[in-house]
């Protein structure tokens, strides 16, 4: 498969399975995925795995990629949330017909975007999280993966397993 992903991952704090689990099934189904992040370089995990962001996300074409992933983990709600850059940057994406997706606070990111007005989404099940969908005007859901054929929202990393097999899915 010819087709090639953007993970957007906190500039620190992201979560291990939520990066790592859905990007070996990308790539074990020949996605070239790039990590993004707001900086460059090294970033620290909250389990201390070590990741390395290649590209700063608003210096990367998003027309470039295929799919858009926005990666969960601490760092997520303190960095991406209310990242207007990133917000415009996933409002252009989908407007330009990229796949864009988010897992646990990633899926939050999405919501603020605005792009799951009216649907349904999932996101990690604390109270922090489920109301921001619900001031987003998203309809939580608890369940693994809620995919729509231009969106693709995930619970966390008791879904990430699901979640890559679902991007591969939607790429084919």
């Amino acid at each position: 498969m010819n087709k090639k992903a953007l993970f957007i991952i906190p500039p620190e704090r992201f979560n291990e399975d939520e990066l790592f689990k859905p990007k070996e099934a990308l790539e074990n189904a020949g996605v070239k995925v790039t990590l993004a992040s707001t900086i460059t370089g090294e970033i620290t995990g909250d389990y201390q795995g070590k990741a390395t962001a290649e590209v700063i996300f608003s210096d990367a074409a998003a027309s470039d990629y295929d799919l858009l992933a926005v990666i969960g983990g601490s760092g997520t709600g303190d960095f991406l949330w209310e990242n207007q850059e990133l917000r415009s940057y996933l409002q252009q994406a989908h407007e330009n017909n990229i796949l864009v997706s988010g897992i646990c606070a990633g899926s939050v990111t999405v919501a603020k975007a605005g792009l799951l007005n009216g649907r349904q989404g999932a996101c990690y099940p604390v109270d922090v999280q489920k109301d921001q969908l619900k001031l987003n005007k998203v309809e939580y859901v608890e369940q693994h993966v809620v995919a729509y054929n231009d969106i693709i929202t995930s619970d966390g990393p008791d879904g990430a397993q699901q979640f890559g097999e679902s991007l591969v899915q939607a790429l084919k």
